[in-house]
């Protein structure tokens, strides 16, 4: 079946997860390439009673979908129907993670079953053909099985013949062992002497090639005689053309007086470098654990500041322009009560969030009335937002006393003010203390509650606190009654984070002071470097001119010095001469008498090789007496080889367990000085150190002093030494194995790793280059070795008056972090195939200019040759963007006044657009 044909649809069909939410059936149609869609393309969403909507279809285009529409109106629905609708999981939805039922259709299962009898029509024609050839090859088989029944019948006389031969040759065999016991002396014999012979040429040669080595010797040395001649005259020359000089000492001897003041002021410069490079490194440290501080006074800051952005957005969005506008601001003006407010103890913070209200917790507070309305005007009027704003009392209440002390509580359980709980700048507690009497509200324990009737009676306060309570005091208008209630109190949410704002402030002050302190040590060490830079040049100069005076001053001298020791080397090499006259006399007599001695050998070799060939039992089978000679000449040869194989490897046992006894290293062929002076003393035969042997075991053995115990002791001791030495080469052997299996594993693991970042640092590198920016992305570590700390490194530079820092919520803000994460995943997803993709609100946060670069870059990226369709969602879209003919836009509209897909029109739609326009 064709891929071009095939069409699936999938239809899921779920009951009520959760008892206010309608049955859902959202269905997603998928083709191949039909029609011009990329494979895997969704063609149609369909939503029937799902979540917002009754009834509503989506027809996506294959390349990038923009849907847009305001909050609320279902965008975020079309993404939840088409991962249910593709056969997802509920759980990722955020909305039910449980269906009762779930059916999945596909269209084309009626269809891969009309076409079976065609694929068999196909396949059976091949298979007949392949049976037939089966059943040929089975026939050529039988045959050939015939065929060699036969040959194997027609071989059979003869080897009933080459039985009977070898029935004939079984004496003859036994007669050659019995003749193998005679001959095999006499070959032994033979081969002695055959290699007596070979070692008296051997010697012919060795007495010849030290003849060679003599003349060759002699030749070298005239030649070393004519060449030395030569360079005497050539310095002879060399000096003679040199004259009279000039003195250069009183020169040399300034230069050297002014290179010791150089070397004085150096020496005082590198004193000086020394003790900054101290003072740098401590006020590094200090600056590095200052930084720290400061750092992790900014994450419980951002803790703070993240759950004021999840839980107010618009107050959070407010705080970032107040941040960029204070300039525009006469008086103070804080930040939200909930990020300036630092309560001492976390234990205490439920006090606090129960006493002040959540829309105080989250208002800013101001201390001039002018400036409160110009901030109303721009983040309420202006920018719609929803924020709360208080004003200061403009006589400060901060300090107000209580109404009664804190000790004539104590004695009902009161250990504090709310005042004293927390802290907080001038005029937000001055705001406090006089809206909410945060000075004047007791907090108590659990002995007051204990006795809570009591305080209430006697003390009559209108708000108490106890450990986990809270009781409000009030009296009857028409009566004198006091009427109290209480409610238990709840867990602290935005006050957990306590920030010392003075220690904040103090920090502040010493970094500033660290960081000119180290500026001044940078300067301070750029200048000595400078001097020192300039003495260097000094110095190198004066050496270069020293140098040119003393190659002067001493080149006679070492000419004459170069003359008078060629000359008494070619002294030296004249008396030297080598008489080869005597030399060749001495090398023919010696070969005479080498010559000598092997005519004896040769006539007793040739004695014994009579014996072997003239046997007189040989006579009966004369044909194989050449066989026979060699046959038994190779078993002596095999023979002596074996036993100069065994003595060679006994004289090597014997020479290994002599060096190891000797604690020789391998290869060390030197006896040590020790050894071989206790060698000297020892006899020279082997009977005798038997003897010797023998009489210092029977000294040993009359020998009682030493205790059974310290023997056992000593063994033991060198067994356990034995062990250990063999752990510890079991333990280093497994050792390197286990380093060389991390190796391999590293690099297979490694090697590929790199190459995919380095795939996504220049996609990435690409998209931040079309932006004229730059950006970059590597594999970081800060140990090689520790795997678990790898991790993806991204590095941004929006200006270009900038370098490139690390994406943090430090250095970037928040468009632009959005802006790197969007083109990070941009980058992913070349590598990464999958028939869609969608991004939800990617936008948000962005900044104009970084908006339009992003979306330029979408639509070039997701409009392109061989991309996955996509699905772009956002509330809203800036004006006069450059669109692609491949996109497709879908605007999303929903509410009770809505057609129903089916009714709608859209002929009728552009036809009363059409008329509000001619009207």
């Amino acid at each position: 079946m064709d891929l071009s044909q095939k069409r699936k649809r999938i239809s899921h069909e779920l009951t009520k997860s959760q008892p206010s939410r309608r049955e859902a059936a959202p269905s997603c149609s998928t083709n191949g390439q039909a029609g011009g869609f990329v494979e895997g393309s969704i063609l149609r969403i369909t939503m029937r009673n799902f979540l917002t909507y009754d009834h509503s279809e989506v027809f996506p285009g294959p390349k990038l979908n923009m849907i847009v529409g305001a909050n609320g109106t279902g965008k975020s629905s079309i993404v939840c129907a088409i991962c249910l609708g593709l056969a997802g999981k509920t759980a990722v939805l955020g909305r039910g993670d449980k269906m009762l039922r779930r059916q999945l259709c596909r269209d084309d299962l009626v269809a891969c079953s009309q076409n079976a009898n065609k694929v068999y029509k196909l396949v059976n024609p091949e298979y007949e053909t392949a049976r037939k050839e089966l059943e040929g090859v089975k026939k050529e088989r039988e045959e050939m099985k015939k065929k060699l029944k036969s040959l194997k019948e027609a071989q059979e006389p003869l080897l009933r013949k080459i039985r009977s031969v070898e029935s004939q040759l079984q004496p003859i065999e036994q007669q050659m062992k019995e003749l193998t016991a005679g001959i095999r002396d006499a070959s032994q014999k033979c081969k002695q002497k055959h290699d007596q012979l070979e070692y008296r040429n051997k010697e012919v040669d060795d007495i010849r090639q030290d003849l060679s080595l003599k003349q060759t010797e002699e030749a070298d040395r005239q030649k070393r005689i004519g060449h030395t001649q030569l360079m005497i005259k050539d310095l002879q020359k060399e000096l003679q053309n040199m004259g009279s000089m000039e003195d250069v000492t009183p020169q040399i001897e300034a230069v050297n007086a002014d290179l010791r003041k150089i070397q004085e002021e150096k020496a005082k410069l590198e004193g000086e470098m020394l003790d900054l490079r101290r003072d740098k490194d401590e006020a590094f440290g200090e600056l590095n654990r200052l930084r720290n501080r400061q750092r992790s006074l900014d994450d419980m800051m951002k803790v703070k500041e993240d759950k004021l952005r999840n839980r107010f957005r618009d107050t959070y969005t407010a705080l970032k322009w107040l941040r960029d506008n204070r300039d525009r601001f006469e008086g103070n003006v804080y930040e939200p009560m909930m990020l300036v407010i630092n309560v001492r103890d976390t234990r205490h913070a439920k006090y606090i969030e129960s006493h002040i209200p959540l829309n105080d917790l989250r208002a800013f507070v101001f201390q001039r009335q002018e400036d409160m309305e110009k901030f109303m005007t721009e983040v309420r009027d202006t920018q719609r937002l929803r924020v709360n704003t208080v004003i200061a009392p403009e006589e400060s209440c901060s300090k107000r006393p209580p109404s009664r002390p804190l000790e004539t509580l104590k004695p009902y359980g009161f250990f504090s003010y709310l005042r004293e709980l927390f802290d907080a700048p001038e005029e937000v507690m001055s705001y406090l203390c006089y809206q909410y009497k945060v000075n004047d509200v007791p907090v108590g324990t659990e002995k007051t509650k204990s006795m809570i009737e009591m305080v209430i009676r006697e003390l009559q306060m209108r708000m108490i606190y106890t450990a986990e309570e809270k009781y409000t005091v009030k009296k009857s208008n028409y009566s004198s009654n006091v009427v109290s209630s209480n409610s238990a109190l709840r867990p602290s949410q935005f006050l957990t984070t306590t920030i010392d704002a003075d220690e904040r402030s103090q920090l502040e002050e010493q970094l500033r002071a660290a960081e000119r302190q180290v500026q001044s040590i940078d300067q301070r060490m750029v200048a000595i470097r400078e001097q020192q830079a300039k003495l260097d040049r000094r110095d190198n100069e004066l050496r270069a001119n020293k140098k040119k005076l003393s190659e002067l001053k001493g080149k006679k001298r070492q000419l004459e010095q170069k003359i008078s020791t060629k000359q008494d080397s070619l002294r030296q090499m004249e008396q030297n001469e080598i008489n080869l006259q005597a030399i060749e006399e001495e090398t023919n007599a010696k070969i005479a008498a080498v010559n000598n001695k092997k005519v004896a050998i040769m006539e007793e070799y040739l004695g014994h090789m009579q014996v072997c060939l003239c046997s007189p039992k040989l006579d009966f089978y004369p044909q194989l007496k050449n066989t026979c000679v060699c046959v038994f000449a190779q078993v002596v040869y095999t023979k002596l080889d074996q036993a100069k194989n065994n003595l060679l490897a006994t004289c090597k046992t014997l020479m290994r367990r002599a060096s190891e006894i000797c604690n020789m290293t391998p290869g060390e062929t030197a006896v040590p000085e020790e050894l071989h002076a206790a060698f000297s003393q020892l006899p020279d035969t082997l009977d005798e150190i038997d003897a010797m042997l023998n009489e210092e075991k029977t000294r040993a053995e009359c020998f009682t002093g030493l205790s059974d115990a310290v023997v056992e002791e000593y063994n033991r001791r060198e067994r356990e030494i034995q062990n250990m030495e063999k752990e510890l080469d079991d333990k280093t052997n497994a050792l390197r194995t286990y380093r060389q299996n991390i190796a391999e594993a590293k690099e297979r693991w490694l090697n590929p790793l790199k190459l995919l970042v380095e795939q996504i640092n220049e996609r990435f590198r690409d998209f931040f280059r079309s932006m004229q920016c730059a950006g970059e992305v590597d594999l970081h570590s800060e140990n090689g070795e520790e795997y678990d700390k790898y991790g993806i490194r991204i590095q941004v530079k929006f200006r270009s008056s900038t370098e490139l820092h690390e994406l943090t919520p430090h250095h970037q803000s928040g468009g632009e972090r959005s802006v790197s994460t969007m083109l990070y995943l941009m980058a992913l997803q070349e590598l990464n195939r999958c028939p869609f993709r969608v991004v939800d609100e990617i936008n948000q946060g962005m900044d104009p200019v970084n908006e339009r670069r992003v979306f330029d870059i979408v639509v070039r990226t997701a409009c392109g040759v061989n991309t996955s369709q996509y699905f772009f969602i956002t509330p809203k879209l800036l004006q006069n963007l450059q669109y692609a003919e491949q996109m497709t836009i879908l605007c999303v509209h929903n509410g009770p006044y809505m057609l129903p897909p089916n009714k709608w029109s859209e002929k009728a739609f552009i036809r009363c657009a059409t008329r509000r326009q001619i009207s």
